[in-house]
């Protein structure tokens, strides 16, 4: 198969702290984790051939970025503002092809880096949401 539609992609938040993940609804653009890792740099003047040699670093979990038809009045919605003011790191999931045998679940700690909304003339409300992972994201499959 060349690609699989990502139609249905879902992204949860846990709602109680306890592992209840319930769906941020009206979510229209899902992006990351953008996940990243240092190379750091051990070249010597012994190096072979005059090339750079590197080993791995550090990874970085990276960011999750969501764009969201705003309702102010959907209470997944203003979660997010609360979200964002908290102190705690809080679970969230994305969930691709869900209820598919493919399904994939990403599990992730975040705190909230941007929350910003849009209320143009001549289009619909929008909220753009950038989510900081805080450790290593979990993927697991069902297929």
């Amino acid at each position: 198969m060349a690609g699989t539609d990502a139609f249905g992609t879902q992204l949860l938040r846990d709602s109680t702290g306890s592992g209840s993940f319930v769906e941020i609804a009206n979510v229209s653009d899902l992006s990351g984790p953008s996940r990243q890792r240092e190379a750091i740099e051990v070249t010597a003047h012994d190096s072979p051939d005059k090339y750079r040699e590197f080993i791995k670093g550090l990874k970085d979990g990276g960011e999750v970025s969501a764009t969201i038809n705003f309702d102010p009045g959907e209470t997944t919605h203003l979660a997010l503002d609360a979200d964002f003011e908290e102190d705690d790191l809080r679970a969230y999931q994305i969930v691709a092809l869900p209820g598919d045998a493919d399904e994939l679940t990403c599990q992730f700690n975040a705190l909230i880096t941007d929350l910003g909304d849009s209320y143009p003339i001549d289009d619909k409300m929008s909220r753009e949401v950038t989510f900081k992972i805080s450790g290593k994201p979990v993927f697991t499959a069902t297929g």
